[in-house]
């Protein structure tokens, strides 16, 4: 069934075509992955479905009665209310229904003989109104979706000015998952997560029933939930069935076959050159008709233009400056404190040339702290820090504060590389996608994404031979990562990247350290490696206990007792089912006795209506008692 599809949707800004032609088809169920390049049109597609913004051109069709759900990039809420009622309030009328059911209730303790039907019809359709709303589940299923997301029990009643802002867009996700749209539209929905939160949202989107449409940079979150991937690119859309691995696959398949028609084209065309050459050279009439015969079939052959991989990235040749030695950096006994407050202690680890190391821990746990003591900006409380032969430290930070502000690009860089001619740094900056006029803009008029690769530039040009790295892949696009995880993988020196990105980690580390408070730990592999000895190491925490061989004798002892247990559990089980039974009769005549209350024979003669009440008091009162009983035998089970 078809939830939503586009017919040649058209989208321009001024004389800026950012969407043209664009088509497809989403059908229930399916969790499409929507990717390009920053400023592609991903954000302006999601709006024009939606509603928020107008297209110029085309069709969209939304199946009838399918309810949306947007969440944008930068969810920004402040309210004065807490988190736990901020979500309450999409439940406004299932507690419109319990507020109902009071009232009845307080009603009936005083119910006039005239109005016992009607009030007791009104009671038993808002109760049925109340259960089929799964009224009684709101508050668990609000404190399971903010504790999922990361939220501690104490954070549910904070009023939500009072919450950082990464956990006011975390609100705006709960919220969101709450209301369960039909279709729901997210924008870079793991920002401000942490790696477990980001964990439990894709077990939760793999199992929605609903549509999802998605922005993302997380790619091995994409690669987690999408079914099919999106990509705008040039202001066209190319569907691509799987999640983002197989989209890279297919990408790279489509890449490698247009190279080839390229190349056989340019061999042709360049064979057909060479022969209208040779014919011309020879002087006759006859090969000079026909050279200019192949010069007119070869004036109507469209040349192909050498196909891009990404149409828009940088190439990056990342070599260290010199060469260190084989033993780069040995820790021992680190500890670090503010105000007495413990960071980290009992840090230590060794370092070799070569090793491309991804650090990871939860948030606050110390990792950019660390860094910052590795290359001396802090100083440690304790322990000892042992550099190698000729290693020369560079360090990437996710602030960027190496660069000055005030500076223009092309500044930037040339200050610090002065043996570099002008024509050089504009090639170099050129190849950073920094073209003409652009390398004359100052840093603080550059997004995020271009900051990042003017420091990655900087990096690239210093004598470093081990770089710390500092969530490099923060605001680049997914080409940008892909192809800085290239040059990284090219990488003749050492690396240390704290990082959040799964895909990165398992791309480019061959060695993961864990931070915690009490000290690290080493795991020799990749992500992937890493979760799969984590998994491993919770079942040997927590092993299942192994039954010791027992003898003959001991064995018919043991099949005696589970005998009698059996019998026993058969025997409560009986007891349980009669007791079902009598409810189950009980329950029958009460609903009898109800139905009665509403025949004139009975409410119109006031000593028999009375008589009926008073029975209907009393098998209320046998089923309390017998309900009772019914929770004592099922503890016991």
């Amino acid at each position: 069934m078809i939830a939503l599809s586009c017919n040649n949707i058209h989208k321009s800004y001024g004389i800026e075509m950012i969407l043209e032609d664009i088509s497809f088809t989403i059908s229930v169920g399916d969790k499409v992955g929507l990717i390009g390049v920053n400023g592609a049109g991903k954000t302006t597609l999601i709006k024009i479905l939606t509603g928020i913004e107008s297209k110029d051109d085309g069709e969209i069709f939304i199946s009838k009665d399918m309810t949306i759900g947007y969440l944008e990039q930068n969810t920004r809420i402040d309210l004065t209310i807490s988190a736990f009622d901020y979500c309450e309030e999409i439940y406004a009328d299932v507690f419109e229904v319990e507020k109902e059911l009071r009232a009845l209730e307080i009603e009936m303790q005083n119910i006039k003989p005239e109005d016992q039907k009607r009030i007791f019809d009104q009671y038993t359709l808002a109760q049925e109104r109340f259960e089929a709303m799964d009224g009684y589940a709101v508050g668990s299923r609000i404190r399971g979706i903010l504790n999922g997301l990361g939220f501690e029990e104490i954070d549910h009643h904070k009023p939500i000015n009072q919450l950082s802002g990464g956990q006011k867009s975390r609100i705006g996700i709960a919220r969101l998952l709450l209301k369960q749209p039909d279709i729901l539209f997210l924008d870079e929905p793991t920002n401000h997560l942490d790696i477990d939160a980001i964990k439990w949202l894709e077990n939760y989107l793999k199992d929605y029933t609903g549509t999802i449409v998605m922005i993302s940079h997380d790619r091995y979150f994409l690669d987690q939930v999408a079914t099919k991937i999106f990509e705008i690119e040039s202001g066209e859309l190319v569907e691509y069935t799987g999640n983002y691995t197989h989209f890279i696959h297919q990408k790279n398949m489509q890449y490698e076959a247009d190279l080839k028609r390229f190349e056989v084209q340019s061999k042709e065309i360049q064979k057909q050159e060479e022969i209208i050459r040779r014919f011309k050279g020879h002087g006759t009439e006859k090969l000079a008709k026909r050279a200019k015969s192949r010069e007119k079939r070869l004036a109507h052959t469209a040349p192909l233009e050498r196909p891009k991989l990404f149409r828009s990235h940088f190439k990056i040749d990342l070599k260290a400056g010199s060469k260190s030695g084989k033993d780069v950096l040995k820790v021992e006994d680190l500890k670090k404190t503010y105000d007495h407050l413990k960071v980290f202690e009992n840090v230590s680890f060794e370092i070799y040339k070569g090793e491309r190391i991804g650090l990871i821990g939860p948030n606050g746990v110390g990792k950019t702290t660390l860094f910052k003591i590795l290359i001396s900006q802090l100083e440690p409380d304790e322990g000892t820090i042992t550099w190698g032969h000729h290693v020369m430290p560079g360090y990437y930070d996710q602030e960027l504060r190496n660069l000055h502000l005030e500076k223009s690009i092309l500044e930037e860089i040339h200050d610090d590389n002065p043996a570099l001619s002008l024509t050089e740094v504009r090639s170099l900056l050129g190849a950073f996608l920094f073209t003409n006029d652009d390398i004359e803009k100052k840093i603080n008029q550059l997004s995020g994404g271009e900051r990042s690769r003017v420091s990655l530039l900087k990096l690239m040009l210093s004598t470093s031979n081990i770089l710390f790295l500092d969530e490099p892949t923060n605001h680049l696009d997914l080409y940008s990562k892909e192809t800085l995880e290239d040059a990284l993988l090219g990488y003749d020196g050492t690396l240390v990247s704290i990082s959040h990105d799964r895909y990165f980690l398992n791309k480019i580390c061959s060695k993961i350290f864990e931070m915690t408070p009490e000290g690290l730990i080493v795991y020799w592999g990749n992500y992937d490696y890493y979760q799969e000895k984590k998994s491993e190491n919770f079942i040997l925490e927590n092993p299942v206990e192994e039954k010791p061989v027992l003898s003959k004798t001991k064995q018919k002892d043991q099949q005696k007792r589970e005998k009698e247990i059996l019998i026993a559990e058969k025997r409560k089980r009986a007891a349980l089912g009669s007791l079902e039974e009598e409810i189950e009769s009980l329950e029958d005549n009460l609903h009898t006795l109800e139905l009665s209350l509403c025949e004139e024979s009975v409410f119109s003669d006031p000593e028999r209506s009375l008589e009926v009440q008073r029975e209907i008091v009393q098998i209320k009162d046998g089923l309390n008692a017998l309900y009772m009983q019914l929770d004592e035998m099922l503890e016991k089970l």
